[in-house]
């Protein structure tokens, strides 16, 4: 037996050394029978590579070193992999410390992406800033940010229960519907003084007040989960009645939202009325055609197989990629498509909890940080300059945080609930986080907000997304008035 195993050593040794031995043989013969071959003609505008070679430049080979360093480090490819590291390393780091704070670590990330922008990194390290985050390398960034905010709504939509909200408790629809209104009709009424201001020359006002309404009035559902869990007040009651209301108030919200971009988007009142009538036909034939069908396709491997087969991951981006390009197409947005797609996928045998941690894990850690630091290269501070910017700025997050904290908490109370209980609620209702930053990108991107507006809007985003943590303990902690 050892016999044959040696021999067997033996002939694979040797079948080794041939092969290695031939074709190594073959490759340097071939080089060698090429090196008498005659050079192809130069180009028109001939490169300096001759010169480089020549004794004569010797001395300055260190410094052509650097120049091809700083050449390679420039081109599309190795500019974007410096941009993502920069971008997920900050992203990381700021988490961390935010987390130890005990705020969500998407706040950190949203900071991150302000600190990496002109605000910070760019005016105390201009150069730095100006190599890493070129103008002429941004459309690709925002790119990627804008797939990232894609499958992230998508994962949103997921999280939306369809089946709850049909049978969700009168108040919960009460409560949803005032957040968005309330906060809304102050948004638009904020909007009077402001237009002259701070909307983009050429945007109406109609456009400019809508815009300010959805920026009052959004709330973040998935930051609001991620702080009912950290505070053990997800199973709840207060955290049932939060999240079943930060749903209506999320569907609803982004229902206008659709209608405001149609509005903005069209050069008439016909062909508005023509994209809000394709999207209605869209949503329709997403909930009744789509979804079943996709019930139907899916049933099998759901209940059979306990992670989400290749195939069947494969048909749910498929059905991604094509509602998102659909509402592109009717002028509404991508991300729309995206979160329709996420609300018709197949419930049952947890699929959805299973594909929505293989998106977070992809998006989270690296597309949504591109997100935040594209929302942060847009982001200007230093443009608010005059007093009467942050006091514009200040009043936006007092008016902000009085609707939507204020007039949850005084619907809920009138609902009977106790005020501990409305006022927690109306301070989970006010964190925006993301979402806001989504729609302020959206304005800016159509041309209805100005750079200004835009920076007073994302600080407004980011504070009311800090305080809502301690306002929650807060309030979770006053007994006196809890009757």
């Amino acid at each position: 037996m050892h016999d044959v195993v040696s021999g067997t050593l033996r002939e694979t040794v040797r079948l080794y050394v041939v092969v290695m031995t031939l074709f190594g043989t073959g490759i340097l013969l071939a080089l060698y029978s090429g090196t008498g071959l005659t050079a192809p003609n130069p180009p028109l505008a001939p490169h300096s590579y001759a010169a480089s070679a020549n004794p004569e430049h010797d001395e300055t080979a260190p410094a052509s070193i650097l120049s091809a360093i700083e050449e390679n480090a420039s081109s599309p490819l190795s500019r974007l992999f410096l941009q993502i590291a920069v971008i997920v390393g900050a992203s990381w780091a700021v988490g961390c410390v935010f987390r130890s704070f005990g705020q969500p670590a998407v706040l950190g990330e949203m900071m991150a992406g302000i600190l990496l922008g002109p605000s910070l990194f760019g005016l105390f390290a201009p150069h730095a800033f100006n190599f890493v985050f070129a103008p002429s390398s941004l459309d690709t960034l925002r790119l990627f940010s804008q797939i990232g905010v894609c499958f992230f709504m998508f994962a949103v939509g997921m999280e939306l229960d369809l089946s709850r909200l049909r049978h969700s408790a009168h108040r919960s629809l009460v409560i949803g519907h005032s957040s968005i209104l309330i906060p809304y009709f102050l948004g638009v009424l904020l909007a009077i003084p402001l237009y002259h201001i701070y909307a983009q020359p050429g945007a109406s006002y109609a456009a400019f007040a809508l815009i300010m309404g959805i920026a009052m009035s959004i709330t973040a559902f998935p930051v609001l989960v991620r702080i009912l869990q950290d505070r053990d007040l997800f199973k709840t009651k207060l955290g049932g009645i939060a999240t079943l209301c930060a749903a209506v108030g999320d569907a609803t919200a982004w229902c206008i939202l659709a209608f405001v971009i149609a509005v903005a988007r069209a050069t008439d009142f016909r062909t508005a009325s023509f994209a809000l009538a394709l999207v209605g036909i869209y949503a329709v034939l997403m909930l009744f055609v789509v979804r079943p069908v996709l019930q139907k396709r899916m049933r099998g491997s759901l209940l059979r197989e306990i992670e989400p087969s290749r195939g069947v991951l494969a048909l749910s981006f498929g059905v991604v990629l094509v509602s998102a390009l659909c509402t592109e197409l009717m002028g509404i947005h991508a991300l729309f498509g995206a979160f329709v797609a996420g609300v018709v996928m197949p419930a049952g045998g947890g699929f959805r909890k299973k594909l929505i941690v293989r998106i977070e894990h992809f998006s989270s850690v690296l597309l949504l940080p591109i997100f935040f630091a594209f929302i942060g290269l847009r982001t200007q501070i230093g443009l608010l300059s005059g007093a009467r910017d942050w006091l514009i700025c200040l009043m936006i997050i007092f008016v902000a945080t009085v609707g939507k904290l204020g007039g949850t908490a005084v619907v809920s109370r009138m609902l009977k609930m106790p005020w501990r209980e409305s006022l927690q609620l109306g301070a989970l209702m006010n964190t925006r986080g993301l979402m806001e930053l989504i729609v302020l990108n959206i304005g800016y991107d159509m041309g209805i907000l100005s750079i200004r507006i835009f920076t007073m809007l994302v600080l407004m985003a980011l504070v009311t997304t800090f305080m809502t943590g301690p306002l929650v303990d807060l309030f979770r902690g006053r007994r006196a008035s809890s009757g």
